[in-house]
């Protein structure tokens, strides 16, 4: 049976196709999208090249859906249930699993499967492998449209939180505060930093940005971020910053910023360049004691279950970042090229099907 999807035809290129409805192994399942939101993540896959060539591939890896078909070997998972999926969908029993890397399981980066090595989201229907540990089911009363967020923004931006091992009382600067940077954001006042610093330019992201906690608001367009943290700090720096967006220069200002002893969490994918510079003096000639910690969010069905619990019952609010709703599959190119083109309004589109 042939079904459509959007995909990356090639480099540059997206476009819709058709393709066979992908078969369902004994622990997986096949899902149809209810609701589903793309990212800048594919637009550094396309329009970037950034994990290089790929053709016909089907795009988008964020989704609230319904399965349709279980394996034999499901136990726990029904047709007809409604499911957050997760952007990560690692192999379980993977050695890299067993190491608590289940992100890497396969190899470096291997647990992102959509959109990556095999066809993602953007489809009437898809494939998630290994269902009872990869799906969760959509809580009741939950918006699917807010649901989706808990695919990849909610869990990347609260991964950087943890990545920077934000403590009470912490001073943090955040970089970069699109959805992912915006739930960085949440993700460290949740984790009780005392002032947080929120760096970005558009006002709907920066009020945004208030609104989850952040106590100072940076635009980068008035000047330089590193000068700007170190007049409001009185020359000290931050005990922690956590890169959600920026560049591959971008790790110069945060080790230029962080405190002796501080931690650096990026969550960015750093979709072009071959480098990423950090500034020898600043870094204390390699001796200063400041860390830099990179990382992809986890993905499982106990993960999704936990972060839809701070949705329940009060903790967070992700409907803050939907900007741009739509309704229809025919839009999903519309709400692609919003991520790509990021108007001033822009935020956070989501596709309801």
């Amino acid at each position: 049976m042939k079904m459509k999807g959007y995909a990356m035809l090639g480099i540059g290129r997206t476009g819709w196709i058709e393709k066979e409805v992908p078969a369902c192994g004994p622990l997986d399942a096949i899902v149809r999208p209810i609701a589903v939101s793309p990212c800048t993540s594919d637009i550094h896959t396309v329009w970037e090249g950034a994990i290089g060539e790929r053709t016909d591939m089907i795009l988008g890896h964020e989704a609230v859906g319904e399965i349709v078909e279980v394996g034999s070997l499901v136990k726990d998972l029904k047709v007809g249930e409604k499911v957050i999926v997760p952007a990560i969908t690692p192999d379980w029993g993977s050695r890299e699993a067993q190491g608590g890397y289940a992100m890497h399981s396969g190899g470096m980066l291997s647990g992102w499967k959509f959109s990556n090595f095999k066809d993602g989201v953007f489809a009437e229907y898809f494939h998630v492998n290994e269902a009872d540990a990869n799906l969760a089911r959509l809580p009741r009363g939950l918006d699917p449209a807010c649901a989706v967020m808990l695919s990849d923004m909610v869990p990347t931006g609260l991964h950087g939180a943890e990545l920077a091992d934000v403590q009470y009382g912490d001073s943090v600067c955040v970089v970069g505060i699109g959805p992912v940077g915006l739930m960085s954001v949440a993700g460290a006042a949740l984790r009780g930093a005392g002032r947080l610093f929120a760096v970005g330019s558009r006002s709907v992201c920066l009020e945004a940005a208030r609104s989850y906690g952040a106590t100072d608001l940076i635009n980068y367009r008035h000047g330089d971020i590193v000068t700007q943290i170190m007049d409001k700090t009185g020359g000290q720096g931050v005990d922690k910053v956590i890169i959600a967006g920026g560049d591959n220069d971008t790790f110069i200002q945060a080790v230029t910023m962080v405190k002796p002893g501080g931690r650096i969490g990026n969550v960015n994918y750093l979709g072009a360049g071959d480098f990423v510079r950090v500034p020898r003096v600043e870094w204390g000639c390699g001796m200063g004691h400041k860390t830099i910690a990179g990382g992809l969010m986890p993905g499982g069905r106990l993960r999704m279950e936990k972060l839809a619990a701070l949705l329940v019952n009060g903790r967070l609010d992700t409907s803050r970042l939907l900007t741009h709703r739509f309704q229809g599959f025919e839009h999903l190119e519309e709400a692609l090229l919003l991520m790509k083109d990021k108007p001033r309004d822009l935020i956070k589109p989501v596709v309801l099907l």
